[in-house]
C-alpha cells in the first residue's frame, strides 16, 4: 500500500475500535487494516461498475447528472458497509453453531470432572470431543500449552467467545478455580440453567411457529389459489387475454413468497439440537 492509502486505511480502521475483537471472534485471521483495505479494494471497482450502469439509466431518463456522483457515494458506502455486515453475520453463525452444542460439551466436561480428572485433563479430553464448541476448548488448551495460565486462558476465551452460553460455562469454571472450590457444583448449576433456557426457547419457537404457519397458509396457499381463480374468471368477462408471461410472473411471485417463508422459518428456529 502507498503512504496515502496506508494513512487512509489507518484512519478508517481507527473509526471501528471493536473491529479487531470482532475479527478474532469471527475467526478471521487478518488485521483490521488488512480487512479495511480488502473491503476498499472490492468496493471501489464494484461501485464504479454500478455507477456506470446508473449513468446510462440517468442519461436515458433525462435526469440531472448531479445524481451520478451522489449515487457513487451511496453505492460505495453501502458496498463497503456490506463487508462489516458479513463479518457480523459470521459471528452470529458461529454463535448459533456453538449454542447448538454447548450443552453437550458442558456435560462432557462435567462427566470428565466426575470421573476424577483434574480440570486441565478434563479440558483436554473435552477438546477432543465433537463439534465447534470443542474446538474452542482446544484453543484454551493450546493457550495453556504456549505458556498461558489456566485462568488467563479461560478469561481470554470468555472475551472472544461469540456465545453467551459458552461464556457462562467458562465463567463458572474460572470463578470456581479462583475461589478454590469444587468446579462440578457451579458447572452443574449453569448447565441446568442453560437447559432451562433451551426449553424456554423451544416453547417460544412452538408459539412463533403456529403464528407463522397461519400466515404461510394465508399468504402462500389461500391467497394465490383464490387470486388466480378470480383472475382467470374476471379476465374472461372483460376479454383480457392471459398469456404465458402472466403465469410466469405468478409463478415467480409464489417462488419468492416460498423462499421468504423458508428464510423466516430458519431465522426463528432456536439454536438447540432438537
Amino acid at each position: 500500500m502507498g503512504i496515502a492509502i496506508n494513512k487512509l486505511v489507518q484512519r478508517i480502521s481507527s473509526s471501528f475500535p471493536d473491529l479487531k475483537k470482532e475479527l478474532r471472534i469471527a475467526h478471521i485471521k487478518t488485521t483490521p487494516q488488512e480487512f479495511v483495505y480488502k473491503s476498499l479494494k472490492f468496493s471501489l471497482p464494484f461501485s464504479l461498475g454500478l455507477t456506470i450502469l446508473f449513468f446510462f439509466i440517468v442519461d436515458k431518463a433525462g435526469l440531472p447528472l448531479i445524481l451520478i456522483p451522489v449515487a457513487f457515494i451511496v453505492i460505495f458506502i453501502s458496498v463497503f458497509r456490506f463487508a462489516f455486515l458479513k463479518l457480523k453475520a459470521k459471528i452470529v453463525q458461529r454463535q448459533k453453531e456453538i449454542d447448538r452444542e454447548v450443552l453437550f460439551v458442558g456435560q462432557y466436561l462435567l462427566i470428565q470432572l466426575y470421573s476424577g480428572r483434574p480440570i486441565l485433563n478434563a479440558l483436554i479430553y473435552t477438546s477432543k470431543s465433537y463439534g465447534v464448541a470443542a474446538k474452542y476448548m482446544k484453543e484454551i488448551v493450546d493457550d495453556i500449552s504456549t505458556g498461558s495460565s489456566l485462568e488467563k486462558a479461560l478469561e481470554s476465551a470468555m472475551v472472544y467467545s461469540p456465545s453467551e452460553k459458552f461464556r457462562k460455562i467458562l465463567f463458572h469454571v474460572n470463578n470456581a478455580l479462583k475461589l478454590g472450590i469444587d468446579v462440578t457444583k457451579p458447572l452443574r448449576a449453569v448447565l441446568d440453567e442453560i437447559r432451562d433456557e433451551q426449553n424456554i426457547e423451544i416453547k417460544r419457537y412452538g408459539k412463533k411457529l403456529n403464528t407463522i404457519v397461519i400466515f404461510y397458509m394465508l399468504i402462500a396457499v389461500v391467497i394465490p389459489s383464490i387470486g388466480m381463480t378470480l383472475f382467470i374468471v374476471l379476465s374472461s368477462f372483460i376479454n383480457f387475454s392471459i398469456t404465458m408471461t402472466h403465469f410466469l410472473i405468478a409463478v415467480v411471485f409464489m417462488i419468492i413468497v416460498q423462499l421468504l417463508f423458508l428464510s423466516v422459518f430458519n431465522t426463528v428456529k432456536p439454536t438447540v439440537n432438537l
